[in-house]
């Protein structure tokens, strides 16, 4: 409650901002997309349809999935690339790689703590005037961590959300501020999980599973906000993935859990989620926005 007369005019008088609306007229960001070139073979328009266009932005870019993602883009025919990790080197020989395959496009990385908005802000900048243009944002860094809920330490629950919801939004926000800026819209997609639509068993982590639902409540304000600059926000949600974060005799209890309630009777490969990826970035997810695509072999049906 206000604590005095002038603090509740404030509030009484004040006036809400308000979210505009795209009109879908031809002269705006969301008018439909031409048709495919009249010219093109049954190939060609295959190929056009899921063609990626432009420069991507990728965090937590030295992880398994988003190398993964990054290799798929790039296929598709992304020209430049931007990875962003608190840590790049560690995926040097996998980038190496990257830049070898792909000599026609930019690729380049970034030390980047998506905690540190200044940092992040620093980096878009230099990344779109280095690339020409920011065009896609894929969100993939995020912590995990498996604690009892009586157990958890401030400190604990402040980095998880820190990292993998307000470090998403952060590098969304500066990116669409350059989208906006070059008039060109773009697409944002930020992985989110399973665990952000019900709870994991058997292991209690209840700082990873907020975060998650976070971001899908995320992806759909920025969504409805952001249409009328051409700009889609859509969120994936893998489950259980074979890397290395789920590795080790330690977890082969809890695996063997995850696969016996799951329909396929296995946890997916990080290949396994380019594909929604890609139509996601591409022509192909033009009229997508505020969508979430999961991807778990059927876990979610339990």
């Amino acid at each position: 409650m206000p604590d005095n007369a002038s603090e509740r005019d404030a509030l009484v008088n004040r006036k809400l901002p308000e979210m505009q609306l795209s009109d879908g007229s031809s002269s705006s960001f969301t008018a439909s997309p031409p048709p495919p070139p009249h010219y093109l073979n049954a190939g060609g328009r295959a190929q056009y349809r899921f063609a990626v266009e432009g420069n991507a932005i990728i965090t937590g870019g030295a992880g398994t999935l988003a190398l993964e993602g990054a290799r798929a883009l790039l296929e598709h025919g992304l020209s430049g690339l931007a990875l962003f990790d608190i840590n790049p080197q560690q995926a040097a020989g996998p980038i190496t790689s990257l830049i070898a395959e792909f000599p026609s496009a930019q690729i380049i990385a970034k030390q980047v703590d998506v905690r540190d908005s200044e940092n992040i802000k620093t980096a878009v900048a230099e990344t779109a005037k280095r690339l020409g243009s920011v065009d896609i944002l894929c969100c993939f860094a995020g912590v995990v961590g498996c604690a009892h809920a009586t157990d958890m330490t401030l400190d604990e629950w402040k980095r998880t959300i820190d990292i993998n919801c307000t470090g998403s939004f952060l590098c969304a926000q500066a990116v669409a501020k350059h989208m906006i800026a070059q008039e060109t819209g773009g697409s944002m997609v930020f992985i989110a999980s399973i665990s952000g639509h019900r709870v994991n068993f058997p292991q209690p982590q209840v700082a990873y599973n907020v975060s998650k639902s976070a971001l899908l409540s995320l992806k759909n304000s920025l969504a409805a906000e952001w249409a009328r600059y051409g700009i889609r926000v859509n969120t994936i949600s893998p489950g259980y993935m074979d890397t290395i974060l789920n590795e080790g005799p330690g977890l082969e209890n809890a695996r063997n859990i995850w696969k016996s309630r799951n329909p396929m009777g296995r946890m997916g490969v990080p290949y396994e989620l380019t594909g929604p990826l890609v139509m996601l970035c591409s022509g192909a997810g033009s009229y997508i926005t505020a969508a979430d695509i999961v991807v778990d072999g059927g876990g979610l049906v339990f």
